[in-house]
């Protein structure tokens, strides 16, 4: 499981490299999979009922916010600073770790 865990989040972060570092598309590529940040929030929220479990700044450019249900669904997006939503990766069996012990 925590191999999955893993090897998933190694790809999360070369597709969002990938993706801020090509973040335009061809003329003749449709992209379905973005949208007006709230109207992406607005179907987490209201089809998945997922809310922001993290967000992190991948550059000056973006952000990066997963979303996550209690019933285990998840979906990572990309938000660039005119407010475009992109869904990047989503996924099933999102478990909360909490950290035991001491912080390093």
């Amino acid at each position: 499981m925590v191999r999955n865990v893993v090897r998933g989040l190694s790809l999360a972060v070369l597709l969002t490299a990938a993706v801020t570092a090509y973040p335009h598309t061809a003329d003749s590529q449709a992209v379905v999979n973005c949208a007006e940040r709230s109207q992406v929030i607005e179907l987490l929220t209201r089809q998945y009922e997922e809310k922001q479990a993290a967000v992190g700044q991948i550059n000056p450019q973006a952000v990066m916010e997963l979303y996550a249900a209690d019933g285990g669904s998840w979906t990572l997006i990309v938000t660039d600073v005119s407010g475009r939503s992109c869904v990047i990766f989503a996924g099933k069996s999102w478990e909360q770790v909490v950290q035991v012990g001491p912080k390093a």
